[in-house]
């Protein structure tokens, strides 16, 4: 089979591998989408990511979708043809956090395209077949691949937690932020204020539901929400420090901030802002058991997850759609498609 390595930063390279045989537990799946994440990005810029570092050629990709080939002894052979989405992170399902139902916390936890494991660019690759969840014929490909980054806005969404008649602000219109505000809007967010520097991202963002925009170089969102009333839940997509203690600082008393860029490992804290207003503030990673919830608000027409796709490349393509977000106007996602 073909897969597409990081050999070192700026360099892919398209090379033959042995196709992988299923473990008992798991099923092989013949790849037919991979989103390109901001992770793969960085990956392929920098090689690294904070404490996880490429030292020896990698497979990039966590986004994918496909369709069953072949499975292991101890899973149902039904199974063969099923179209799919994968879940990348397979956890131990034995520790602490695992038994509490936070897997996405689990130490052992083996994530696909995370140093040292391989992602899912390349025509197959195998996985726990519990981690590799049936779409109906209502999801397509793309948009099955793209689960993974509408999970984000799910788990960001339930760490916020928005509901009926919730006012929220999502600060930064890239891919996350505007998943979130389809989740937003699909949980009965009131009012999904959306502040980014990108016009057309904020045109996308008022399409996909947002009730109001705020271009971030020509208005601060304090000034924004003067004589407004301040949104409840901040959605911070950014990782931009400025825009995160701004957001921050715009909340109601017993506001809730949800940390979901990545940014620089440290960041000011308006301390003053969050004590004397009780405001929560957290971190997510990744998330867990949001599949179920994400294919079903696709299936229904909830959220367009096509909408955002805005380039479509082969695999001897990688390297060009890695980059495309940032080289081409316009772009917000990248798809991948590794038989071609």
């Amino acid at each position: 089979m073909r897969v597409a390595v990081l050999g070192r930063p700026g360099e892919i390279e398209v090379v033959d591998r042995p196709a992988p045989t299923p473990a008992a537990d798991e099923v092989l799946v013949r790849v037919h989408v991979v989103g390109v994440c901001g992770s793969d990005t960085h990956y392929f810029d920098h090689g690294r990511i904070g404490r996880f570092v490429v030292e020896s050629p990698l497979v990039l990709g966590h986004e994918a979708s496909g369709v069953i080939e072949a499975v292991g002894a101890q899973v149902d052979p039904g199974r063969l043809g099923q179209r799919v989405s994968l879940e990348p992170g397979v956890p131990c399902r034995s520790c602490e956090q695992c038994l509490s139902g936070r897997y996405n916390l689990c130490p052992d936890m083996r994530f696909h395209a995370t140093p040292p494991v391989d992602g899912s660019l390349a025509e197959l690759v195998t996985i726990h077949h519990a981690f590799a969840h049936p779409v109906p014929d209502a999801v397509s490909d793309e948009a099955a691949a793209l689960l993974e980054p509408l999970s984000v806005g799910v788990w960001a969404c339930r760490k916020g937690a928005v509901a009926p008649g919730s006012r929220v602000l999502v600060t930064g219109a890239g891919p996350i932020g505007l998943v979130c505000v389809q989740v937003a809007r699909a949980a009965g967010a009131s009012e999904i204020v959306v502040a980014d520097l990108n016009a057309e991202r904020l045109s996308v963002a008022t399409e996909l539901g947002a009730t109001g925009t705020i271009a971030s170089g020509s208005v601060s969102i304090t000034e924004w929400y003067a004589g407004r009333r301040p949104p409840e839940v901040l959605l911070e997509c950014s990782g931009h420090p400025g825009a995160t203690g701004e957001g921050i600082r715009a909340l109601a008393p017993a506001g809730r901030a949800v940390l979901v860029g990545m940014g620089g490992d440290e960041l000011p804290l308006p301390l003053a802002v969050v004590q004397e207003r009780e405001l929560v503030v957290t971190g997510t990673f990744r998330y867990a058991g949001t599949w179920p919830t994400a294919i079903a608000l696709v299936a229904s027409g909830k959220v367009d997850l096509e909408r955002l796709v805005t380039g479509r490349f082969g695999l001897a393509q990688t390297s060009t759609a890695l980059t495309a977000a940032r080289d081409v106007p316009g772009a917000i996602k990248s798809v991948i498609r590794p038989q071609e």
